[in-house]
């Protein structure tokens, strides 16, 4: 998973009031429910040093997200009296959050970034006779996204309508142009529902390698919900999957550390490569969370277990931070991916490891 999404959260020097609230809109009276569970929150921040002017930013963004519907949640993000960065999440976190302090906390947001699936979401509508000669119309909706993300983030749609009578010769043209927007957004699957007959018609005139990539599902196909195209449908298909390029990184750190190549394996080897910016991706087999603490100084890659080894680098008045933090600082200031994969899938050493970019001797400065 690339973090170049949050590029915007480290343009800023903190402190940083982070706040992650849940915004769902199934409840009655739910602006009543957010600004509840905000005044809770604003206590929270005030006791923590928060500022008027970032508790302000914040309430003007709090709830900002009205006209999506259903479960979600907001992540925001102020630091210096202004906003840094403000996004909605596919769930409600898992409690009501907020935090001021020298790094922003964005682990939370990541997490509910993962794993960051591309796809293509396809509905077939028609009601009608399966035969070249009844009257009626085919309807496609198709949508790109990036699971969960686009749940509450749809992207692109398509809307394409043709007589059923037409709907074979049409269905190989719509093939070629669906083919040709999965390659352009990277899909890994195509998820296709709706009507059995058109569905199979357009599923059979897919080009041979886009076809690989259908799964078919069942189930309702609402396509004016304000929420991503099959939302149920991709849950299912997707939880606990990775996205196919974190999964080719996971190959590959298996196959290198089968030959001793370039990996590192364990917390204090890959801090030393991070510190290095030697990390192309670091793989975890879950976040860190807030227990688990690391030293830092200014930099992205100043970052260290102990003080005194960021003092024998120079770094003045190293702080101690969430070890969760002074990591995702660190991959998005040295352009490193992230890969959370399950120890079933590959057990880690101490549930960190690396892919690195280079191997060669380095001195500290």
């Amino acid at each position: 998973m690339r973090l170049s999404f949050l590029e915007p959260l480290y343009t800023e020097s903190g402190p940083f009031a982070s706040v992650y609230l849940d915004t769902s809109r199934d409840i009655e009276h739910p602006d009543r429910a957010i600004a509840l569970r905000w005044r809770r929150l604003r206590e929270d921040l005030t006791r923590q040093g928060a500022d008027r002017a970032v508790l302000g930013v914040l309430e003007k963004a709090v709830g900002a997200d009205a006209e999506l519907p259903g479960v979600h949640g907001q992540a925001i993000f102020a630091a210096n009296g202004s906003l840094v960065m403000e996004g909605e999440l596919p769930r409600p976190p898992a409690r009501d959050s907020a935090r001021y302090s020298t790094l922003p906390d964005a682990m939370p947001l990541v997490s509910q970034h993962l794993p960051e699936i591309p796809y293509l979401a396809v509905v077939v509508h028609y009601g009608g006779l399966p035969t070249a000669t009844a009257h009626g119309w085919v309807t496609v909706e198709a949508e790109s996204g990036t699971w969960p993300a686009s749940n509450v983030a749809p992207g692109e749609r398509l809307h394409h309508r043709v007589p059923v009578a037409t709907w074979h010769q049409s269905a190989v043209r719509l093939g070629h142009r669906l083919d040709a927007w999965v390659r352009r957004t990277h899909g890994d699957t195509v998820v296709v529902a709706g009507d059995e007959w058109a569905g199979n018609v357009l599923v059979r005139r897919l080009p041979h390698a886009l076809r690989d990539k259908v799964v078919r599902v069942g189930g309702p196909t609402p396509t004016d919900t304000g929420r991503a195209l099959l939302e149920p449908q991709l849950d299912t298909v997707f939880r606990g999957r990775l996205a196919a390029h974190d999964q080719d990184l996971v190959n590959v750190f298996i196959g290198r550390r089968a030959l001793d190549g370039p990996v590192t394996e364990g917390l204090a080897a890959t801090v030393a490569a991070l510190q290095r910016s030697q990390v192309a991706a670091l793989l975890l087999n879950h976040p860190p969370g807030s227990s688990l603490r690391l030293w830092t100084g200014p930099q992205p890659a100043q970052l260290a277990l102990t003080d005194e080894e960021l003092v024998s680098f120079g770094v003045r008045a190293p702080r101690e931070e969430s070890a969760d933090d002074a990591l995702v600082r660190a991959l998005v200031g040295t352009a490193a991916e992230l890969v959370v994969v399950p120890e079933y899938a590959l057990k880690l050493d101490e549930g960190v490891g690396a892919l690195l970019r280079y191997t060669h001797p380095w001195t500290p400065p």
